[in-house]
């Protein structure tokens, strides 16, 4: 796809972002990128302003018509795609703003008092992560947990007062969000975590509850 001169300098939407997305999603489900490059590119497209920014992210990968992005010419090769890796945001207290772990066969656990880091990215092969941010920090008001699961998974559960975003993509697997109908969504301007990956033949489990020890009391109130 071809940046158009008339164009290439205007911004571009949350929804032409999210469009994008899908299209390098589907790639990867197709075998046209491996995780690290879909990992690498998704982080590129949500950091995108303008539709210059966007455009590279797509030019290797076949047109099926389906991106916002402006089409490509008819002949001539596509140039080589070039990543510019984004610098790290600062984190409080130390903390790297990006981490990444590795479950084979395995897991990762995270619960009481922790700080969440800007990205987080963990790959689970035959193994998984549980991850209890309930009394956790988070070292920016927006969030990114990435998980790539090949017979894996992984559950992270958060507070009733944090804002879930679900982005990640299923193949012979899936990815599941908290329902407003077992607690109410948070108020506007929350703390924002946003959820993304491949989960392939496994799941990732977002759960939206109670602070530890916050219904204990109506609890055993129930019991006697």
């Amino acid at each position: 796809m071809s940046p158009d001169p008339a164009r290439e300098h205007l911004r571009v939407s949350d929804a032409e972002r999210h469009e994008v997305a899908e299209v390098l999603r589907r790639a990867a489900g197709e075998g046209r990128l491996d995780l690290d490059e879909l990992d690498e590119r998704l982080e590129a497209t949500y950091a995108a302003r303008t539709y210059a920014d966007l455009v590279p992210l797509t030019l290797d990968l076949p047109d099926d018509g389906s991106s916002p992005l402006p089409a490509r010419p008819a002949t001539g090769p596509a140039p080589a795609v070039r990543l510019e890796k984004t610098p790290e945001p600062p984190a409080p207290d130390g903390v790297r703003a990006r981490q990444r772990h590795l479950a084979v066969m395995g897991g990762v656990d995270r619960k009481g008092a922790w700080t969440v880091p800007a990205d987080l990215t963990i790959v689970a092969v035959m193994g998984g992560a549980d991850l209890d941010m309930r009394q956790a920090r988070y070292a920016a008001r927006e969030c990114v947990v990435t998980v790539h699961a090949l017979m894996g998974g992984a559950t992270i559960v958060v507070g009733p007062d944090v804002d879930v975003v679900m982005e990640g993509i299923g193949i012979m697997g899936g990815f599941a969000g908290p329902s407003d109908r077992d607690t109410p969504p948070p108020q506007v301007g929350a703390q924002v975590l946003r959820v993304r990956g491949v989960a392939i033949m496994g799941g990732v489990t977002v759960k939206r509850r109670p602070l530890p020890g916050v219904d204990d009391g109506r609890r055993r109130h129930r019991l006697h």
